[in-house]
């Protein structure tokens, strides 16, 4: 199995058309397990460039709740990824290994998951300047490990949790 690449593209507007396609695909199939839908990482960023990969939030009541979301969710496509790493919430690939079109992360609805996700993507919205930082560095990052995106992933958490920190105390 060859390593997925890190890729990053210039903003394209049609990761919007992509988000709203997949949420309601999503919604038509979990129907009212779904408490809210968002559109996040770096596609949701209007001009950030990105890895062309559409990150999508989905806030349930119970993270217990997610055998019963597996079945619905391949019948369009979305495979479960266990990742033991992840306790707060659940992670489904759209696409194959290494070249996934979708991620969906699932997680309790108002969790601290929930909340810093959203507080991440809002503050690169309403920052341009911190927008651009975190571009150049994950550009920077790609050239550096190209084939090993965990790593590559890994290399951002500082910067993300240092925007999460400042977001909190914004609001």
């Amino acid at each position: 199995m060859t390593k997925p690449t890190v890729t990053i593209r210039d903003y394209n507007p049609k990761w919007v058309e992509k988000f709203t396609k997949e949420r309601n695909r999503i919604i038509e199939v979990l129907g009212d397990k779904v408490v809210a839908i968002e559109h996040i990482g770096s596609t949701s960023i209007k001009g950030l460039a990105a890895k062309p990969i559409i990150d999508i939030l989905v806030g349930i009541q119970k993270l217990e709740e997610i055998d019963q979301l597996v079945n619905p969710l391949k019948e369009i496509e979305y495979e479960y990824v266990l990742k033991p790493e992840l306790k707060n919430r659940k992670f489904f690939r759209k696409g194959e290994w290494g070249k996934g079109t979708s991620h969906l992360h699932i997680c309790e609805y108002d969790s601290r998951e929930w909340i810093e996700k959203l507080l991440f993507r809002d503050y690169l919205r309403l920052h341009p300047e911190a927008a651009q930082e975190y571009e150049v560095l994950k550009k920077s990052l790609a050239s550096v490990y190209k084939h090993d995106r965990q790593t590559y992933t890994k290399k951002k958490e500082p910067f993300i949790k240092n925007i999460v920190e400042r977001a909190k105390k914004e609001r």
